[in-house]
């Protein structure tokens, strides 16, 4: 387990072997804070984690590390300057003076990572990282000790948070990476060193701030490029822009796909609705039938990227089968009857064009009256009108009810009406407030709901109204 003497020779460069008080965890929310953890406190634009010393020592801290001065009331270690020869700690809790906290913090998990023996999996993509995660994950831990990101811990702060949890027992880290601007993903490859890199997919989310899927695509291959000679890049042959890493990989290729040129494959795909998904997975001469309770058809693509990571680290065709079997992974869509008999999608999370096509494919599986409430896709830039329009598209084929939220969302409504749904079946609205007011007055037990839009939407306030009144 990590201790102050790690911390300390991380930031100093100096070995203190007297200093073995051990770290129990790393945080930079006061609120989740434990005794005897690490508090980082981080500047920023809504709130200052140097505000918040005082509750992160009440709640358990055993030290902090700041980059500003603090009250005097607090015992500090400044390590800006050379610490003398008898230097000695002072009586915890106490905190460590840096020029950054963030370098620090980064700097601490990186020392950390190189003492240790531990097998690293990066996994990133437009859709599908964190479901990949998890369910690579549980199939991992049928063997062996696995730690994975808490939620989306997947940024320059979340990836070292995570990394300093790592103990010397563990034998596998499965890392999400998330990617906003190229070169980030680099920068968690250098923190990280994944031997195992997976890729999901390239879409069109995080389009207006990266400004194309080329630039996308090149900025998820950054885990690809970095991965060492006798490393494993697990490429998705379906989608083109992913397929093109390959050439760019100094380490050996495994594809998978759907029916496709690819090493590890799956057929004869059957949707379950809320059973899951049943299909055959195939994979050096070997074929075998199964069934995983993974939400949608879309899912096979996320149980290839876990069997493939299990089969790359050494695991046999039983230990895959029963952790994809087992899994309990259908982390952001759920399934909700309401008092009235209807059934609600639950996939307010988050969306892209991607993922709500899937989406409205696992509504079409559901047998009743098909009902889609979608909102705004944000952060689409010059694919926003093209993926909405996607949306609308599939809509139509779908629903018999569509409602759409927000100024965008109009987009999903006129080419769903050109797609041929009759405009008496589409209605328009601009607040999630005046959806859930549709759907409270007009739900009954033959619905099947789904509601999907961009976080940013607060489409989860119809599932709180929802749960409260119908």
């Amino acid at each position: 387990m990590y201790s102050l003497a790690d911390l300390l020779d991380a930031l100093t460069g100096r070995h203190f072997d007297a200093f073995r008080m051990l770290i129990s965890d790393a945080a930079i929310d006061s609120r989740q804070v434990t005794p005897s953890s690490l508090f980082v406190a981080l500047p920023g634009e809504r709130a200052d984690g140097h505000d918040y010393l005082q509750k992160a020592f009440e709640n358990g801290a055993l030290a902090a590390i700041v980059q500003k001065d603090v009250s005097s009331d607090f015992r500090m270690v400044d390590l800006r300057q050379p610490l003398p020869e008898d230097f000695r700690l002072p009586k915890a809790p106490f905190c460590l003076r840096v020029d950054d906290s963030l370098k620090a913090l980064q700097q601490a998990a990186a020392h950390w990572r190189n003492k240790l023996s531990v097998r690293v999996i990066g996994i990133t993509g437009s859709v599908g990282k964190s479901t990949t995660k998890e369910l690579t994950a549980e199939v991992l831990s049928r063997r062996f000790s696995v730690i994975k990101n808490p939620g989306n811990y997947n940024n320059e702060i979340g990836l070292p948070l995570t990394m300093l949890r790592i103990t010397r027992a563990t034998e596998i880290a499965v890392l999400e990476m998330g990617f906003f601007v190229p070169g980030e993903i680099k920068f968690l490859c250098d923190l990280a060193h994944p031997e195992i890199g997976v890729v999901t997919n390239i879409g069109t989310v995080h389009a207006e701030r990266a400004g194309s899927q080329e630039t996308i695509a090149r900025g998820k291959a950054e885990l690809v490029e970095n991965l060492p000679a006798n490393g494993t890049a697990i490429l998705n042959m379906d989608d083109p822009w992913v397929r093109w890493m390959a050439d760019r990989s100094n380490a050996p290729v495994f594809r998978y796909g759907i029916e496709s040129d690819a090493d590890i494959t799956v057929s004869h795909i059957v949707g379950r609705g809320l059973s899951g998904i049943e299909f055959t997975l195939n994979y050096q001469g070997q074929s075998r039938r199964l069934q995983v309770p993974i939400l949608g058809k879309h899912s096979v693509l996320t149980v290839l990227r876990a069997a493939a990571v299990g089969f790359a680290t050494g695991m046999t065709w039983d230990e895959v089968i029963d952790g994809l079997q087992s899994s309990t992974s259908q982390l952001r869509l759920t399934a909700i009857h309401t008092r009235r008999g209807a059934l609600v999608l639950d996939d307010t999370y988050n969306a892209s064009p991607e993922s709500t096509v899937a989406a409205l494919d696992l509504l079409s599986e559901i047998p009743g009256r098909h009902v889609a409430v979608l909102g705004d896709m944000l952060e689409l830039g010059q694919y926003e009108v093209a993926g909405h329009r996607w949306v609308g598209e599939k809509a139509a084929s779908v629903a018999k009810q569509l409602i759409t939220v927000g100024q965008r969302a109009r987009i999903i409504a006129d080419a769903a009406r050109e797609s041929g749904m009759p405009i008496t079946s589409i209605t328009c609205v601009e607040k999630s407030a005046d959806a859930a007011e549709i759907l409270r007055t007009q739900l009954d037990e033959r619905d099947v709901v789904l509601i999907k839009g961009s976080h940013g939407m607060r489409m989860d306030r119809i599932i709180t109204e929802i749960e409260a009144t119908i």
